[in-house]
């Protein structure tokens, strides 16, 4: 059974800073493309970042120039690190692992920007 485990989420205040990480295993991790959607409530799944096994980044235009998507091959793990967080920010995270029309999902982690 494929597992995709998340951390890092939390609550953070506007403008801080949050790290979240998603380790697989090493076969997942070597053939999929790694990537973290977010659902806020009332709103439909988006794409935030992905990443492809070489490494070429691509994200979301609201997310551009804030958050960065990385991928650690000898951990087996993906990051996505968030800066100058906003309450726009505020979802459940989900990491993404796909190929050729097949996903795999983590549980979610919240994330909630507030003062």
């Amino acid at each position: 059974q494929v597992q995709l485990v998340e951390s890092g989420g939390g609550l953070v205040q506007p403008g801080g800073s949050l790290r979240l990480s998603c380790a697989t295993s090493r076969t997942i991790f070597r053939r999929y493309i790694m990537g973290w959607y977010r659902q806020a409530p009332g709103k439909q799944r988006e794409l935030v970042a992905a990443i492809t096994r070489g490494g070429v980044p691509n994200y979301a235009d609201s997310v551009k120039g804030r958050f960065t998507i990385s991928r650690d091959d000898a951990k087996n793990t993906v990051y996505l690190q968030m800066n100058g967080l906003e309450p726009e920010d505020t979802a459940v995270y989900y990491c993404n692992a796909a190929v050729s029309g097949v996903d795999y999902w983590g549980q979610g982690t919240q994330v909630t920007v507030s003062s």
